[in-house]
């Protein structure tokens, strides 16, 4: 399994909703049917989330209410 972390300050708040989301390429964590989204904690563990997970075009966003240090698993 293959990961990318990603930071608090990638996140982008959504026009659309109350949500912030973290954008990815199709390309890069593949086409999103097996992606994990993990939450790193302030003991430096992660945690496993239900995040939501849109797809427009050849993107892939994760959305959450807040931005959070964490990491992207996926199947290469």
């Amino acid at each position: 399994m293959a990961h990318k972390n990603f930071r608090k300050e990638d996140f982008v708040k959504d026009e659309g909703s109350d949500l912030y989301q973290v954008e990815f390429r199709k390309g890069n964590i593949g086409e999103g049917a097996d992606l994990v989204v993990e939450r790193q904690k302030e003991d430096g563990e992660y945690e496993n989330l239900q995040a939501e997970i849109r797809r427009h075009n050849d993107r892939i966003f994760i959305c959450w209410s807040e931005p959070f240090n964490g990491k992207v698993i996926f199947d290469e």
